[in-house]
Order: C-alpha cells, then structure tokens, then sequence
C-alpha cells in the first residue's frame, strides 16, 4: 500500500470542485464550469467523478498539460483521461485513491445513468460525486451533496449520519436560490452533529490518517 500523507488541506470552490493540497502536491476533484479560476491552478492532477459539465469543464482542463483521471466508461471526447476502474487503487500527485460506487444516481427509475465514482483520497476524505455510496470504511471528512434533481433533503440526512464522518461539507449546491441554501442547510444543521458548509475558497485542514476522529480546523 503506498503511504497515506500526515496532512491535508481542502478547499472548496463552487459546487463540487475540491482542490486536496498535501506537502506541495496539489490534486482537484471535479472542476466543473461554475468552479473558480484558483481551482486550477498549480494543479498537478485533475479527478473526475463523472462526465457532467458542472462537474468537469472541457474548455479549460483542454488548455492544460496536466493528468485527468476519470472513471471507465466516462465520456468525454474532448478530453484525454486515464481511466479508473471501479475498486481499484492508484495513485495520482502522490495521494493514494480508491475509486468507489460506478453509478450516476438516476433522476427517474430505469431511465439510463452515466458511470460516477466516489473517491477516497489518503483514507481521509470522499467525494462521492453525483452518489449517495457510503465507503467501507470511516473517513475523516467528505463532500456531500445536497441539492439536485436525483436529491431529497432526507436522503442527504440519511446518508451524513451514516457515513460518520468527523466533518461532512455541504456541496453541489450551486443551483440553489440563498433562500434554498439557507432551508437545506438549516436541516442539516439541526439533524447532522457533524455537518458544516464551507464558503468557495474555504478550507479546512485535515489531520493523520490514523487519527480518523481528529478535529479538523477551519481557516
């Protein structure tokens, strides 16, 4: 097994755009159409969870010379990515992933998805992109997502608690209205102990992935 880092510091941007920065290296999760021009810089390699253009933005990950992983099936024609078999693990910047899930939830029964992975990074942080899958094991910290078409407010409850997790992060939810995001949030908070929504461009800091219960700091 490659070694997990002692630290990490996550920030988030619009939506489901995560930007992982751990002893120099720097890796970005979803860097959708909505996500801000620091989401992509410095970068040493992009993830995708899957094809959809608010988690992926062709136009300027096309203009990089940078490593784009993504899920097997993903497509996108534009783009020139390594594919990530589901249950598998690999590394990319020197985090070690795991690739979890392999479904887009569905917006209407039997209608067809796209592939989605969920991601571990260094056994401390899941995205689980546009899926509610839980990991097998606990995770320091993870985005969640709590607002789209395939959603309802008590799915999300529902899965935060039962993820676990010392610290979830409310995310995909660039579509929503201030009054929207304030009721969504406002449930969370009241039913999830440990839900908090972090402004684009706030981070967090992780701690060891031996220590899955450590407090993370806000700055």
């Amino acid at each position: 097994m490659l070694p997990y880092s002692s630290t990490m510091q996550l920030t988030r941007f619009t939506h489901s755009c995560v930007r992982l920065e751990s002893g120099g290296r720097v890796l970005v999760i979803d860097p959708g159409i909505w996500s801000e021009p620091q989401a992509f810089e410095g970068v040493d390699a992009f993830i995708l969870t899957h094809e959809h253009a608010d988690h992926v933005d062709v136009k300027r990950l096309a203009r990089l010379d940078r490593p784009i992983y993504a899920p097997a099936g993903t497509r996108i024609s534009e783009l020139r990515t390594e594919e990530v078999a589901i249950g598998s693990v690999f590394e990319a910047a020197g985090f070690v992933i795991e690739a979890l899930g392999g479904h887009h939830c569905s917006v209407i029964e039997e209608q067809p998805t796209c592939v989605n992975a969920g991601y571990v990074v260094d056994g401390l942080f899941y995205h689980s992109g546009d899926s509610l899958h839980l990991p097998p094991n606990p995770v320091q910290a993870a985005l969640v997502p709590i607002q789209a078409s395939w959603l309802k407010i008590a799915d999300v409850i529902a899965f935060v608690n039962r993820l676990g997790a010392s610290l979830a992060i409310g995310g995909h939810d660039a579509q929503l209205s201030q009054r929207g995001l304030a009721a969504a949030n406002g449930w969370l908070r009241r039913e999830c102990p440990t839900y908090r929504w972090l402004e684009p461009g706030q981070s967090v800091h992780l701690g060891t992935a031996k220590d899955q219960h450590s407090s993370a700091s806000l700055t």
